[in-house]
């Protein structure tokens, strides 16, 4: 372990999901490393707590299907380094009802292009299937067999406890007040010690714009305050066995099966209030909740009342492409941003940023997620955030 008055050999900024896997890569590399947390490890202000999280490989290009065959590939990494299982295997279904906004031909194309097995199902094969399901007529389906569920704290917790293993130094509670370049070297200050580096990884999410700014470096970010919420079925059988599915329309919803209790939870996507990530409630929106169960009884008649809800914060890009690459002008300060859908793709993430941080490449293919493209730089680019 790095001792606080020393040069490190690299900073990670924010230790959420992405965080936590750059500094296990780094640290597992055989770099000091010193991860840096504002809040307390394992607080729920961000995008990192509860329970669930999709993995899937239904995306709508053929760029994020092969980033997804990364993504299954360094879960399983994690899960033999750190002897937990973390990957369940439920069934991905994707709906998409009449006229829907999102196109059904972008997925099935994207997975033909990279030689993933799928279903396409009608809504009466849906129902005979899951008889939980009631979908609209018209509706179709595409299904997924290897559509998992990840779990968002417990796989969080893991990266931090191997990312220790390797000797990185986790401080919570430790807020950065500044990065400054001084090109043969990085100084990173925060309320405590300051540090010297080589490199910076700021996975800081909704705060990654007042890490960066005295680089001079700031993202067009939008933050929004979610609210997945639990409902309890009456007999939770049948929905012990029903994948996991997104409704692919706008306004979209996510929802999963019984995992780990006998509820099930569902969620809008991007449905929330835009907020300020430093003020805002934490306390569930009863009128979000109503919303949700509205649409979910349609879907999912049997569902139940729901019993609780929680809240999750997004930090969106325009475009709700990540970012993974280096900050405009500061090659060792590598950003990696997950634009509320990066939490699948965390083991990932971490190896890339700690390539891009110790090498400056990677083998993957990242190219869309620079800070030189459109939606990153034309204050104009119209915000889409359906995905």
């Amino acid at each position: 372990m790095a001792d606080a008055d020393q040069p490190v050999d690299y900073v990670v900024v924010g230790l959420g999901a992405l965080g936590s896997a750059a500094a296990w890569h780094l640290a597992a590399a055989g770099h000091s490393v010193v991860g840096l947390e504002q809040f307390e490890l394992g607080h729920r202000r961000g995008a990192s707590h509860d329970t669930s999280r999709i993995l899937r490989h239904s995306y709508h290009t053929p760029g994020y299907v092969r980033l997804t065959c990364e993504a299954y590939d360094d879960w399983a990494r994690l899960e033999d380094e750190s002897g937990e299982r973390l990957v369940t295997v439920v069934g991905g279904l994707d709906l998409f009802p009449p006229d829907c906004a999102i196109s059904a031909l972008d997925y099935t194309g994207s997975m033909r292009a990279v030689g993933i097995e799928f279903e396409e199902l009608d809504a009466a094969e849906i129902r005979r299937r899951w008889p939980v399901f009631d979908p609209p007529p018209g509706t179709r389906g595409l299904f997924q067999s290897r559509g998992a569920i990840v779990p968002a704290a417990r796989g969080t917790s893991a990266m931090q406890r191997l990312a220790t293993a390797y000797g990185a130094a986790l401080l919570g509670s430790t807020a950065v007040t500044g990065v400054e370049d001084h090109g043969s070297h990085l100084a990173v200050e925060t309320v405590g010690p300051s540090y010297t580096c080589r490199g910076v990884v700021v996975c800081a999410d909704a705060w990654t714009n007042q890490v960066l700014a005295r680089l001079g470096v700031s993202i067009p970010l939008t933050v929004t305050l979610e609210q997945p919420t639990y409902f309890q079925p009456m007999d939770p059988g049948p929905f012990a066995d029903m994948p996991l599915w997104i409704w692919m329309d706008e306004p979209s919803y996510y929802g999963f099966p019984c995992y780990g209790e006998s509820t099930i939870k569902a969620a809008r996507d991007c449905g929330g209030p835009v907020v300020d990530p430093d003020h805002h409630t934490s306390d569930p929106d009863p009128e979000i909740q109503d919303r949700l169960a509205t649409f979910v009884t349609s879907l999912l008649p049997c569902c139940g009342r729901p019993v609780r809800s929680l809240r999750c914060q997004y930090t969106l890009t325009p475009d709700r492409d990540f970012v993974l690459a280096p900050a405009p002008g500061h090659p060792s300060v590598v950003v990696g941003l997950g634009a509320a859908h990066g939490f699948k793709f965390a083991p990932t993430f971490g190896r890339i940023l700690a390539d891009l941080a110790t090498t400056g490449q990677t083998s993957s293919d990242i190219s869309a997620f620079r800070f030189d493209r459109p939606a990153l730089t034309d204050p104009a680019y119209p915000p889409n955030w359906m995905v």
